[in-house]
């Protein structure tokens, strides 16, 4: 099977090592993948804020850049919803049947755990990861697309882990993209309860399936200091004793200390890049 990665904008420009970590964890299990340098924005920003028609020359290119390939595999269940659920209506609005016939065409594209336990048949990817973990199941991976729990049972397979259920974990973090600057308290008061219900947990990493989401709760995590890093459901996925997370996982023979309790860390939070402006 011929697996073309579509990292999606977001992750090419601020979060590259889930990208590295989707490719490191599929050719793990035997996949060949691709990642096609042509790929652009798959416009849900545009989408989103009434700018359709501008969506028209995304689509296109989102279409032919991918077309050859089995399938089209992302770390996004944000993107992956607008490819899958909008790309067809911006071609119909746009009355172009030449489009609307291409994005007919493109191969299936899949959220990344949809293709681990739908496609590949593995909830088992062979990952090691000895922390406690939390996961928050991001709206457009449960309510648009309905992983339903595929990204829990990938994670309850994982060697060491201690993964803790989050209190109202479907409830929305805030942060829906330009949601958070258009209506920013209201987006910092969602979030605000989101972070309560993590630290509720006790939890050393939340995990999700869109860095978008884990960006937006990692900066609230980060002015807290609270200890509690982010990291995306891939690069947990990818971890392993020989080849741990970075600043996450330690082999039992590592020297390195396990990770303090999140609530009482000397030094205020442990970052990774995840956790946006202090």
């Amino acid at each position: 099977m011929r697996i073309a990665l579509f990292i999606t904008c977001f992750n090419d420009t601020l979060f590259p090592a889930t990208g590295r970590a989707v490719v490191t964890l599929l050719e793990r299990l035997g996949c060949v993948v691709e990642f096609p340098q042509e790929q652009t924005c798959c416009g849900q920003m545009h989408f989103n804020t009434g700018y359709r028609r501008e969506c028209v020359p995304l689509v296109r290119r989102f279409s032919e850049v991918f077309a050859d390939y089995d399938a089209v595999v992302s770390p996004s269940g944000s993107c992956t919803a607008m490819v899958r659920e909008h790309h067809g209506r911006v071609a119909q609005e746009a009355g172009d049947a030449r489009l609307s016939a291409a994005v007919r065409d493109t191969p299936p594209v899949y959220e990344l755990s949809e293709f681990l336990v739908d496609v590949l048949g593995v909830t088992d990817v062979g990952a090691y990861f000895p922390h406690r973990v939390t996961y928050h199941p991001t709206c457009h991976s449960l309510r648009a697309l309905g992983v339903g729990d595929r990204p829990l049972a990938l994670l309850r397979a994982v060697r060491g882990i201690d993964l803790v259920e989050l209190p109202a974990a479907d409830q929305c973090c805030g942060f829906g993209g330009t949601f958070a600057l258009k209506n920013a308290d209201t987006s910092v008061a969602m979030c605000a309860d989101k972070v309560r219900h993590v630290l509720d947990t006790g939890a050393e990493v939340l995990c999700a399936g869109d860095n978008s989401c884990l960006m937006h709760i990692g900066g609230a995590l980060s002015r807290l200091r609270a200890g509690v890093r982010t990291l995306h459901l891939a690069e947990i996925l990818a971890s392993t004793e020989d080849s741990p997370a970075p600043n996450g996982a330690h082999s039992p023979a590592a020297s390195t200390p396990p990770l303090p309790a999140p609530r009482h860390h000397p030094e205020g939070p442990l970052t990774t890049g995840r956790t946006g402006t202090p």
